[in-house]
């Protein structure tokens, strides 16, 4: 029962990842009347792109340059909200939301949740692989899987497939 209740998995994860990159992707086309529209257009077609790699081919992220762009693009997310945070925390009097700044903060910390889920989502694949489980975690192809004896974990699969 497990294992059929399991399958949908992989493709809800896919179209998440796509309704994400559609989201993202929406918000860069919006920025358009902003003052500074052309940082805030970046800010969201990066994880626009890494989302829809994501969305079309979840092994991606267990790839070196994925997770190097994936993990610049939230540290310098992170920095920047934490810097807005304390901006309206000094100067806000009503609701963050009807500031510029706190619009801002929101949407880095969106960017910042969804692209830590997907940074996350290859230790998943790495632990569906290290146990030898077929089901497999992100959409993993069933013949990867099958190479791994059941019940004998491989710690050599931590070091290839966590980088």
């Amino acid at each position: 029962m497990a294992r059929a209740e399991g399958r949908w998995a992989p493709a809800l994860w896919r179209g998440c990842n796509g309704l994400m990159a559609a989201f993202f992707a929406l918000a860069a086309l919006v920025q358009v009347n902003d003052p500074d529209a052309g940082l805030w257009m970046v800010v969201y077609t990066i994880p626009a792109v890494l989302t829809l790699l994501v969305g079309l081919n979840p092994l991606i992220t267990g790839n070196f340059i994925w997770k190097s762009v994936s993990a610049i693009h939230v540290f310098f997310c992170i920095v920047w909200a934490v810097g807005l945070a304390y901006y309206l925390l000094l100067h806000t009097q009503w609701n963050v939301l009807h500031e510029e700044e706190g619009r801002e903060l929101f949407g880095l910390v969106i960017i910042t949740a969804w692209m830590s889920l997907c940074h996350s989502s290859s230790k998943a694949v790495s632990l569906a692989l290290i146990c030898g489980t077929r089901t497999g975690a992100a959409g993993v192809p069933s013949q990867l899987l099958t190479t791994v004896p059941l019940g004998q974990p491989k710690l050599f699969l931590i070091y290839n497939f966590s980088q």
